[in-house]
């Protein structure tokens, strides 16, 4: 477990699992509120992972676990993460990297892909047209003012949205820094993502049931060659679904 100083100042997290492999390290990048343990750890992910001989790196984004947490929305956005990201793969020497992003960590991927030739693989899960249509996360499901006042608010009473009120909860269960991540969710990415522009073989896998990743196909269709897999369950349960770990190791070790 260690940290670095992005070119910003702010203290980034990082874990890592080491493994002797012909193939490049997997680097995983969590979803927003969450971070590398929630995500990845406790699902089984990183045990999967590793279990099949691979590198692993997780990464906790700025405002997220064990990460510096500014209250400043100017050093938040999902363009800074994908910097942070860039930073860490430079810090660790890593010249050839499997990217997998969940939710926002997803956006951060795709952003990075873009910068970066390095991504070989890419996944990216938690997310559909809304990153065609909104240019990031599906701010029409939740966000603006009502996630702002959900996450700023002293009175969780006064959340009367159910969808603000559930991401108001998971702050609390994790422990969350309510204000760091109000400052992320003021900066969110909204501009077009030249989907274009990705070379890497990418795999778009979302939740049957996820409000945050409908119409998936849109998202796939909009990158080169990406293929598109669906699991059982919602923008929470779908990581822990029977198929969510097969399929991602099985893109990945392709």
């Amino acid at each position: 477990m260690s940290t670095f100083r992005s070119a910003d100042g702010v203290e980034i997290f990082y874990e890592l699992w080491e493994n002797p492999s012909d193939l490049p390290p997997v680097l995983l990048h969590h979803g927003f509120i969450a971070d590398g343990r929630t995500n990845w750890v406790l699902p089984g992910v990183v045990a999967a992972l590793t279990g099949a001989g691979r590198r692993v790196v997780a990464i906790d984004a700025r405002g997220h676990g064990r990460s510096g947490k500014p209250h400043d929305p100017a050093l938040y956005g999902e363009s800074r993460m994908a910097g942070d990201v860039i930073a860490l793969l430079d810090l660790l020497g890593i010249t050839e990297v499997d990217l997998v992003g969940y939710s926002m960590g997803a956006i951060v991927a795709l952003l990075t892909t873009i910068r970066d030739p390095r991504v070989r693989r890419l996944v990216v899960g938690g997310v559909g047209a809304g990153v065609v249509e909104v240019g990031g996360l599906d701010t029409r499901v939740i966000g603006g003012d009502r996630l702002l006042h959900a996450l700023r608010t002293d009175d969780p009473s006064s959340v009367t949205d159910p969808a603000a009120a559930g991401f108001r909860q998971f702050v609390e269960a994790v422990g969350g820094d309510r204000l760091a991540l109000a400052a992320q969710a003021a900066a969110v990415h909204a501009a077009p993502i030249p989907l274009e522009m990705i070379k890497a073989p990418t795999l778009v896998l979302a939740g049957e049931s996820d409000p945050l990743a409908t119409r998936p196909a849109v998202l796939a269709g909009a990158i080169p060659g990406a293929v598109l897999h669906t699991v059982p369950g919602d923008h929470m349960s779908a990581l822990r679904a029977p198929t969510f770990i097969p399929t991602l190791t099985g893109f990945l070790g392709a």
